[in-house]
């Protein structure tokens, strides 16, 4: 029934799950109301046109997701196949880490594991680890209060850089109320207060911001910084192949606030599982030599 009711969930239909149950309508049908009856709750919200979650739903699916997965993995370990990767991962990581350094993880780990596949999300927001069935996360924050078990792989800086020639026209800065003279390119989907830059380890300084352009990807802000259009604050592997070609140059670096670890999130029962061993092990290598700034 758990199984009926996520395929349900997930395809929005009852017909399109049962066809990727290899059941009948009618069957899936009945195994999501024997089971709404056994809780004495709707899950589903049925209309003639679409099938939805209801909040009662919400909060279950999550917990079904990760009952499953560990009986899948106590099925694998029973059968002998535990032992190796097997099945599905899925992963989720911020958008242009994950495109910049958790795709060629995955590159590895699915060259050497061939009897693994894996998902990956790439989201710049938390997810709910549990509620939307993930099995590890990339986080880039620190993680005292979390629930989760954590492996810290590396650590990143919030710099400021400009390019050469915005640089060569409009002098450099050497404190932060110097930067208030110049032409500030703001992404705003940088963590941190609204409206202002923070530096050094109390947050003091902090710049209010009055940017000549704002944007709300961070590909852009570094592409304008690169232009000249002025000066930009980023994470360090967002620019660091930058830095290195001499497109940019890292300002006030006595000034940067400290480093912010990047952490592998998961669920500590999980920390058995073949599958995340080897996707673990292969971030632990990638980022010995990777370039994050």
């Amino acid at each position: 029934m758990l199984r009926t009711f996520i395929a349900v969930a997930d395809k929005g239909s009852f017909a399109e799950a049962a066809r990727s149950l290899n059941m009948t309508p009618s069957t899936a049908t009945r195994a999501i109301k024997d089971l709404e009856e056994s809780l004495g709750l709707t899950l589903l919200m049925r209309t003639t046109r679409s099938v939805r979650l209801t909040e009662a739903g919400e909060g279950y699916i999550g917990r079904c997701r990760a009952a499953l997965a560990e009986l899948d993995a106590a099925e694998r370990d029973v059968r002998g196949v535990g032992a190796k990767p097997h099945g599905t991962l899925v992963v989720t990581a911020p958008m242009v880490f994950g495109r910049l350094h958790i795709v060629p993880v995955i590159d590895a780990v699915i060259r050497a594991n061939p009897d693994l596949n894996i998902r990956l999300l790439l989201l710049d927001r938390v997810v709910r680890m549990v509620e939307e069935g993930i099995d590890i996360a990339v986080r880039i924050a620190d993680l005292s209060d979390s629930a989760f078990h954590a492996v810290r792989v590396g650590e990143i800086r919030k710099v400021v850089t400009a390019s050469p020639a915005y640089l060569a026209q409009h002098g450099e800065p050497t404190s932060v109320p110097e930067l208030a003279a110049h032409r500030l390119i703001h992404f705003d989907g940088l963590a941190g207060p609204p409206g202002e830059w923070r530096f050094g380890a109390a947050g003091r300084p902090a710049l209010r911001l009055e940017p000549r352009l704002i944007v709300n990807s961070a590909d852009a802000a570094i592409q304008a910084a690169c232009l000249g259009m002025g000066i930009t604050r980023a994470l360090s592997y967002q620019v660091a192949d930058d830095i290195a070609a001499g497109r940019l140059k890292r300002l006030l670096v006595d000034q940067e606030p400290p480093p912010v670890p990047v952490h592998l999130l998961f669920q500590g029962q999980r920390s058995a599982s073949p599958n995340l061993r080897v996707f673990i092990e292969a971030v632990k290598q990638y980022f010995r030599t990777a370039r994050l700034g």
